[in-house]
């Protein structure tokens, strides 16, 4: 795929985020070193350091998304959830993230932040084959994604070796996740839970064009 300008930029500001955070002097560093004018950096991330975060963090998603394709996760159910999770923090760097972490913290940035947490639960349950089309296309994102946060802060505290605390601390909480599936599908045996299912949450649906919480960047 042939480097966009913003492809480059993205790469040039990455190198500068270590010393100057995910802000605009890493933009302003990264377009000096590749000898693009400064006026051009508003037109590539209009919002500055929280749509450098956004782009890094998309970046790899697009790379879990590629790599799920390429090489699906085996095994049960819970353990693929579990690999896509942990696949997707390796395609990060701690430093980066946490620099994007502290960008995305900012009040004007929360939105953005749990938008971009979604899109990496979105990819991980559509690449293990979810359909569904009601109110579990939902449920199932946002449980995902409070795994998702959970282990990116564990992770990034984690000085065990090899991250196999991490790797550990993910696999409880699947099976948190799985806990909750397994009542769920009880509940829905129970007498009349069907019905009554139907008329409360029945009218949910999931997007047609899989839109997202808060507004994209």
């Amino acid at each position: 795929m042939t480097q966009t300008d913003r492809d480059a930029l993205l790469d040039a500001a990455l190198i500068h985020v270590p010393f100057e955070g995910m802000n605009d002097l890493a933009l302003a560093a990264g377009a000096r070193d590749i000898g693009m004018d400064a006026a051009l950096i508003r037109v590539h991330f209009p919002h500055g350091g929280a749509d450098l975060a956004a782009a890094y963090h998309r970046r790899a998603d697009r790379a879990l998304r590629e790599a799920l394709a390429a090489t699906p996760p085996e095994g049960r159910f819970r353990d693929r959830v579990a690999e896509a999770v942990w696949r997707r923090l390796q395609l990060s760097d701690p430093e980066l993230v946490r620099a994007g972490a502290a960008t995305l913290a900012l009040p004007q940035n929360a939105t953005l932040a749990a938008r971009l947490v979604w899109e990496t639960a979105d990819v991980i349950w559509t690449a293990l084959g979810d359909r569904s089309q009601d109110v579990n296309w939902y449920s199932k994102r946002a449980t995902l994604s409070a795994v998702i946060s959970a282990s990116v802060l564990f992770w990034l505290g984690d000085e065990s070796e090899d991250e196999a605390e991490t790797r550990a601390f993910i696999d409880r909480r699947i099976d948190g996740i799985m806990s909750i599936e397994t009542v769920k599908a009880r509940l829905r045996r129970l007498p009349g839970a069907s019905r009554l299912a139907d008329a409360t949450l029945g009218w949910i649906r999931a997007p047609r064009d899989r839109a997202l919480p808060g507004r994209a960047r």
